[in-house]
């Protein structure tokens, strides 16, 4: 199935923090989950969203709403569930 991505506004002020080497790495992964939901993804319980992508230290959480991918937060992964 092909998605669109959606970027919440807490989620692009995310990716701005970011170093550009580390942006390009996500941005990449998350490009990739436009044909099918690749790469280290986990549907996650009792929490929303409802999925999250691991991208070496990063954890980007996002929903799946038909045939959109709505990114929420892009954030290290010890600052990402609190």
């Amino acid at each position: 199935m092909k998605y669109q991505i959606q970027f919440k506004p807490k989620a692009i002020k995310d990716l701005e923090k970011l170093s550009s080497q580390d942006r390009t790495r996500i941005m990449a992964k998350i490009e990739a989950m436009k044909d099918n939901l690749q790469g280290d993804v986990k549907q996650l319980r009792n929490f929303t969203p409802n999925y999250r992508l691991r991208v070496g230290n990063y954890r980007i959480l996002f929903e799946v709403e038909e045939i959109t991918l709505v990114i929420y937060r892009v954030k290290h992964r010890q600052n990402i569930y609190n």
